[in-house]
Parts: structure tokens; C-alpha cells; sequence
């Protein structure tokens, strides 16, 4: 696997969630933070988000797509709303799945509004430094992927279609990925964009992503990328933020959290798909970075108790 799908393989809980909204006139909806990223599309009109911690307000047209990946709470509300309407903002579970008309006509407008689940005790880190918003405007030729996605999801979401209870959760997985590669390109001064650039640096993320159970030493990743052991290492180190080795001890054991919770598989199985020699290695290396046992981890876990962040 690519670091961008494991990145969104390791955080991703369960099936992404949608309702569209339709509204018009004087309107504002409230939308209270979310342990999740939140998603807008919007499909006609025009309106603005405007996050509740502060920051710019964003305004969004037709066909544009913003990501909240930190799940922050924020207002969407008509384009000249002013502060005493915002204070006032109708909860956003009052008004999904329903047409809504605020006092006073106005021009329509139609989202699409849904959130991912996510389990931020294994975040990557590439989805850690995003933003608290990504605003991704529909300007001809940008993305293509990305407009063929809001594409497809509108027409999904003109009338019932065979097979769009599955059809509309997989093009609202393929959003996210089309958003993160958005982003990536846009921002390009961003550590994890040039990570994933730089021709050394890119290869050894490859290298322990697509086989993170193999024997990987210094030495063998540096001549897997072609450079230098010295290069690799401060190339690696500057870039992602912790040297080769120390990273590839992280992602084993964000591995083993997903293993454990999503699966029911025998520790021992789990200890060898990720490059430990025994279960008493694993657990070892495990509660030093959880401060848990495994067990306990994958007990609290399925009882969706909140279990130690990885360090």
C-alpha cells in the first residue's frame, strides 16, 4: 500500500455518513464538533463556513468541496449573514434530510454535508498536519478526479438508483483520497507534500509501507532509495520528522492497534505481520509505546472505551 492509504486505513473507523441540506433565504446552520473529519459539497448555490475557533470565513460556490479533517464546529450560513444570525444558527441535526425554509426568500442553495469517522489514538501524521480547513474551489481543469467525484455524487444523489446504498459510501471514500491529493498538490511546501517527493524519501516510505514485517535495517533502506546510509538518514529525518528506523517502529505498532481492534486475530499472528519475532516482543514494544497491554488495548477498544495515544 501507498503512505496516503495507509494514513487513511489507519485513522478510518467504519462507513463515512452524508444527508444533503437544502435551504434558502436568511439562513444559518451550526455543525458542533465531530472525533471525525467533516465534508462539504456543494451542489448549487453559494453560501459560507465560518469556523467557530476562530479563524477567516470561507466562502464556497458551486461545485466546491471543503474538508474539516480535525472535525472542528462551524457555522454554514448564507453570504451576508451577520453576527447576531449566526449566534441563532439552527442546530444541523434540526434540519438534515429535510427542505428547510428560513424566514424571507432567497436564492436556494444544496449541500451535501457528511463526516468520516475517525480514531485519532493512531492518527498519521500526514493527517495531522493538515489544516483545520481545506477549501478546494471548482476552477476548470484543476483536479479532474476530484470534480469527476462531486460529479458522480450529485447525480447519486438525484433519485433512487440501484445499488446506491454502497454506490454513495464509495464515492464519498474516493472524495476523501481526492481531497488529500488535492491538497498535497496545492500545498506543496507542506512536510508530507515534499516528503512525498523527494525521490529518497519517497522510495524508503514505499519500501517499509508496502512490507513493514521485513528485516529493514539502515543500510538496506538506503540502498533500496539509491543514496547514502548518512543521505537517507538526514534526508528521512528532515523531512518526516524522526529518523528511518524510529519510523518504521511507529507504523508497526499503529499497525498492530488497527490489527488488534479491527480484528480477531491470535496475538502471535499479529506479531508476525508486523516484524515481530514473538508475541513477547510485540507486547513489549507495544505497552512502551501505549502504555497498555495488547490485550487490554483491543478489550478497550471494542468496548469503544478511549485507549492511550501513541506517542
Amino acid at each position: 500500500m501507498d503512505v496516503v492509504s495507509d494514513a487513511i486505513s489507519a485513522v478510518r473507523v467504519g462507513r463515512p455518513s452524508s444527508n444533503r441540506l437544502r435551504v434558502s433565504g436568511r439562513w444559518c446552520v451550526r455543525l458542533a464538533p465531530y472525533e471525525g473529519a467533516g465534508f462539504h459539497v456543494v451542489l448549487g448555490g453559494a453560501c459560507r463556513l465560518l469556523p467557530e475557533e476562530g479563524g477567516d470565513p470561507v466562502d464556497l460556490g458551486t461545485g466546491d468541496v471543503v474538508l474539516l479533517p480535525h472535525g472542528a464546529g462551524h457555522v454554514l450560513a448564507h453570504g451576508a449573514a451577520e453576527p447576531a444570525e449566526v449566534r441563532r444558527a439552527v442546530p444541523f441535526e434540526e434540519v438534515r434530510d429535510e427542505d428547510v425554509r428560513f424566514p424571507e426568500d432567497g436564492p436556494e442553495v444544496e449541500l451535501l454535508c457528511g463526516k468520516y469517522r475517525l480514531d485519532r489514538s493512531r492518527a498519521h501524521p500526514l493527517m495531522a498536519e493538515l489544516p483545520e480547513t481545506v477549501h478546494l474551489r471548482n476552477r476548470v481543469g484543476a483536479h479532474p478526479e476530484l470534480r469527476a467525484a462531486v460529479d458522480l455524487l450529485a447525480r447519486e444523489l438525484t433519485g433512487t438508483h440501484p445499488g446506491s446504498a454502497l454506490a454513495l459510501p464509495g464515492l464519498l471514500d474516493l472524495l476523501l483520497i481526492y481531497v488529500l491529493r488535492a491538497w498535497m498538490t496545492e500545498a506543496p511546501t507542506g512536510v508530507w507534500p515534499t516528503a512525498l517527493t523527494d525521490p529518497a524519501t519517497a522510495t524508503a516510505l514505499r519500501a517499509l509501507h508496502t512490507d513493514p514485517a521485513a528485516p529493514w535495517s539502515n543500510d538496506l533502506l538506503a540502498a533500496r532509495a539509491g543514496v547514502s546510509r548518512a543521505t537517507l538518514s538526514r534526508r528521512f529525518t528532515t523531512l518526516v520528522g524522526r529518523p528511518p528506523m524510529a519510523y518504521l517502529t511507529w507504523w508497526r505498532l499503529t499497525l498492530a492497534a488497527t490489527r488488534l481492534r479491527d480484528s480477531d486475530v491470535p496475538l502471535a499472528t499479529v506479531a508476525r505481520e508486523t516484524g515481530y519475532g514473538s508475541p513477547y516482543a510485540l507486547s513489549h514494544a507495544f505497552s512502551r509505546e501505549f502504555g497498555t497491554t495488547p490485550g487490554r488495548y483491543r478489550e478497550k477498544a471494542r468496548a469503544g472505551l478511549p485507549v492511550l495515544r501513541a506517542s
